[in-house]
């Protein structure tokens, strides 16, 4: 029953944009929609943006132009992947289509560069994206049993010079010397690490305690190979569709580990799962305790450099299940954690995760946040289709 609940609202939306919307806007707009223009209505429609901004009407003095047709445009950049907002007022101007569906009659009324680089920064600055998809994930999904929670970070490349570690650096510790020590000799007991604080932190302090800065940043893909870029790094939760549930962007150089109890947290008070998948990089008594106190189920795959020698007797355990032909449960689960690498490269390839041309993790954030809304509302009518 909770599963056609979503499915039931996706359906009505759905039947009333092919049905009554779009045929309605291929009339009115002198010509059959593209395929793009199609989802950017779909997306428009599901979000309804216009609710989260405040209106103008009335007050005294000069008002700022239209909000919600600059907000409508940066979301057409993100649904048409366009990588500068040089080339989405171009594209403005000279498709008819377009500007009459983000909100201006003529090419004359489209604003200037500047103009949408303030607008911008007012959306950054009141995190309208991720608010948009925070009230999208509850609209669709607060009532829902949900299978897994996949969660994975992705490199994101900035253009900006790195800024060189704002955490105090923490004083030098004297050599500990060797051996029992003597009687009555107290020796300097090491601080939490970052993980344990976090078990004892609101959502809030979590996420002002991780850096957020530009920085450089190494990971090794999946072959081994590691690699290093400058800018960020977004650590995504995914539902099964490939649905993003929560984000949250880090300096590049902060590890997955770090990201996980706030990502859990934000999640859970979202929606319900059951399962929390990720990979070896999360490998830690901390996070597994966090997730089971969410009573959850945390199927994380081994680190061998936290626990030698077990990876080894595992996977000659598995070897041996497969030439009897026997899975075990947990690594079928474990197979649904390829959502989180698909959305990843949704957001990357199609919604403008590679081509961030801000500055500021604010901003980046919003940039990214407008491809995750997109993302999010077209996988979510995909479902129906």
């Amino acid at each position: 029953m909770q599963a056609m609940s979503l499915k039931a609202i996706l359906s009505t939306y759905w039947l009333r944009v092919q049905g009554e919307l779009l045929p309605w806007l291929d009339d009115a707009m002198d010509g059959p929609l593209t395929a793009h223009h199609r989802q950017f209505v779909s997306v428009l429609g599901l979000t309804r943006i216009e609710t989260f901004l405040p209106s103008w009407h009335g007050l005294i003095g000069r008002p700022p132009a239209e909000r919600a047709a600059l907000a409508r445009s940066f979301i057409a950049k993100a649904v048409f992947n366009l990588p500068t907002t040089r080339l989405l007022i171009d594209m403005l101007s000279a498709d008819k289509t377009l500007r009459r569906l983000c909100g201006w009659q003529r090419a004359g009324e489209v604003p200037s560069e500047s103009t949408f680089s303030r607008a911008f920064a007012e959306f950054a600055d009141s995190a309208l994206p991720s608010r948009l998809h925070d009230a999208l994930i509850e609209e669709t999904h607060a009532d829902r049993l949900l299978g897994h929670i996949s969660r994975d970070s992705t490199a994101i490349k900035a253009r900006e010079k790195p800024v060189k570690s704002a955490e105090p650096k923490s004083p030098a510790q004297p050599k500990r010397k060797r051996g029992r020590p003597c009687k009555g000799e107290a020796r300097s007991v090491e601080p939490p690490r970052r993980i344990e604080r976090q078990l004892g932190m609101t959502v809030t302090a979590m996420l002002q305690d991780l850096p957020q800065h530009c920085a450089v940043g190494t990971k090794r893909n999946a072959k081994g190979h590691q690699g290093s870029w400058i800018g960020y790094k977004l650590h995504i939760d995914s539902a099964d569709g490939e649905i993003p549930i929560s984000c949250v962007l880090t300096a590049a150089f902060v590890h997955d580990s770090q990201v996980a109890i706030p990502l859990a947290t934000m999640t859970a008070a979202k929606v319900t799962n059951l399962y929390d998948l990720m990979d070896s990089a999360y490998d830690d008594a901390a996070i597994k305790q966090h997730s089971r106190s969410l009573n959850h189920v945390p199927i994380i795959d081994i680190n061998p450099r936290a626990t030698p020698g077990l990876k080894q007797e595992l996977e000659q355990e598995a070897k041996r299940q497969r030439l009897v032909g026997h899975r075990l449960a947990e690594d079928i689960r474990y197979g649904e954690r390829s959502t989180a690498e698909r959305v990843n490269g949704g957001l990357k390839d199609n919604h403008g995760g590679r081509t961030v041309r801000v500055r500021g993790a604010a901003k980046v954030m919003c940039h990214l946040m407008f491809g995750v809304l997109s993302f999010t509302a077209l996988q979510l009518l995909r479902l129906v289709a």
